[in-house]
């Protein structure tokens, strides 16, 4: 299960263009660790993804478009040079900063020929931890397409503007996020529960309609006048955005 930390948008944190809606997956078993990362990036305004099992990182990792991943080399499972391995050979050019508690320079050597982009010893800085990830994830930012396309549907996750067939959309910011969510992942059942935890960070179920309620508005929103539905419903799964055939 993956444990989703939200960016802070509170007096004191960053929210700037740098970091908002940069989302940042932190594999690391050991709990207190990933804590104080977590806890970390959080303040310099990332949304954080912890998961402490390889396969269960691999598998988030090939469906969710991370701006940076923060790998640890021991982990359940999978280990994080598998992981790694894995996703280079997958055509995944997310950037990945390895953390290793044994920090000999074959196992570095060995990291950085499987494809990461950066290494880090523990023990470590946070400030140099969150130093290293901002970086990584401005790389990442930049190879990711700041511009998503359904059909004739476009949003521009820098100004946050959508437009359709020449038509402006205004979004709210919780609408926003819904929509980068489903567009990131056109072609895909996107299920209420993922809705929830990578819209609202909701890890469980609230008994409410939540999810239906701001589909819809949106679904207003992005199909007026239009005579092509591209957020189409899949019966007793979710939400799909897929351009029609």
């Amino acid at each position: 299960m993956i444990i989703t930390i939200g960016p802070i948008e509170t007096c004191g944190t960053r929210t700037s263009v740098e970091t908002a809606a940069v989302r940042i997956l932190v594999v690391e078993d050991d709990k207190k660790t990933a804590t104080f990362i977590a806890k970390a990036l959080k303040e310099e305004g990332f949304a954080v993804d912890l998961l402490r099992d390889g396969d269960d990182a691999l598998a988030a990792i090939e469906i969710t478009p991370f701006d940076a991943v923060v790998l640890d080399i021991m982990l359940i499972g999978r280990d994080g040079l598998s992981v790694l391995k894995q996703m280079r050979a997958k055509g995944n050019q997310t950037p990945v900063l390895l953390l290793s508690a044994r920090g000999e320079v074959n196992e570095r050597v060995e990291g950085l020929n499987a494809g990461a982009d950066d290494y880090l010893p523990k023990p470590f800085a946070l400030e140099e931890l969150t130093a290293r990830v901002r970086a990584l994830a401005r790389r990442g930012t930049d190879v990711k397409s700041t511009v998503l396309r359904v059909g004739d549907l476009t949003l521009d996750t820098i100004t946050r503007f959508a437009e359709r067939g020449g038509r402006k959309i205004e979004l709210t910011t919780r609408e926003y996020r819904l929509l980068e969510f489903l567009m990131r992942s056109a072609g895909r059942v996107c299920s209420r529960m993922m809705i929830l935890e990578k819209v609202w960070d909701y890890h469980f179920d609230p008994g409410s309609n939540l999810v239906d309620v701001y589909v819809g508005k949106l679904r207003e929103k992005i199909e007026a006048g239009s005579a092509v539905k591209l957020l189409q419903s899949v019966r007793g799964e979710g939400y799909m955005m897929k351009e029609a055939p």
